[in-house]
């Protein structure tokens, strides 16, 4: 038997009414009626059996039930967003220059509304595989790197140098950020433009756009 299933028991208790049936009216003792019976009992059996099967198996309850694959994608998925977001936070709360402190801030604010979107939409996970695998860890080490050096209080050639390439490096990777937000919204926006586009011709078909004449028939003119 499929695990997950269970025997239904209704074409048992069928056969035993109708044994109890039978013997408080027939004379079971009589060899026919005794075969007759156990004829009827046979076509009641698979009878009430198939109609048990076509009303549908018995689901186990739902908590026993294996969370789907695409959930716990889901949910690993959020568990990181989080920890990364609980890092910009630090991240910020170190580091003194006001312009990476800004960038940060504003990564932090793009970075939960793409968190936000998928876990509205999980359809959306796939498309920020790369999101969550290397630009967004890849700038918390950068950001991690420019905290380490902006606090070694020296001022050499090598660490100017870096910490200048992480400044002006921060300003492509939030607008990199802000696409990444825009593109799960794309196939939403070519629906919402199908929408308004059949929205229209059908507004103008009926003539109840203010740039369109009224549809033929329908001009009503009052005189006094």
């Amino acid at each position: 038997m499929p695990s997950g299933t269970r025997k239904p028991v209704a074409p048992y208790y069928a056969v035993a009414v109708l044994w109890l049936l039978g013997g408080a009216l027939l004379p079971l003792y009589n060899r026919t009626c005794h075969l007759l019976l156990a004829i009827v009992s046979v076509t009641v059996f698979y009878l009430v059996n198939a109609l048990c099967k076509s009303a549908g198996a018995v689901e186990p309850p739902a908590a026993d039930n294996p969370a789907p694959a695409e959930n716990a994608e889901l949910e690993n998925m959020l568990q990181d967003g989080h920890l990364a977001l609980e890092e910009m936070k630090r991240l910020d709360e170190h580091i003194a220059h006001p312009g990476i402190s800004a960038d940060i801030v504003r990564l932090s604010q793009v970075s939960q509304k793409i968190f936000q979107a998928v876990k509205d939409d999980p359809s959306r996970l796939s498309q920020i595989c790369r999101f969550m695998d290397y630009y967004l860890p890849t700038t918390l080490k950068l950001l991690k790197s420019y905290e380490r050096m902006s606090a070694a209080g020296v001022a050499g050639e090598n660490i100017r140098g870096t910490l200048a390439k992480v400044e002006d490096t921060m300003h492509t990777i939030v607008r990199a950020f802000e696409k990444q937000l825009d593109g799960l919204y794309g196939n939403e926006a070519l629906d919402i433009a199908a929408d308004i586009q059949v929205m229209e011709t059908l507004l103008a078909q009926e003539g109840l756009r203010e740039d369109s004449p009224p549809p033929e028939g329908t001009d009503i003119r009052l005189e006094l």
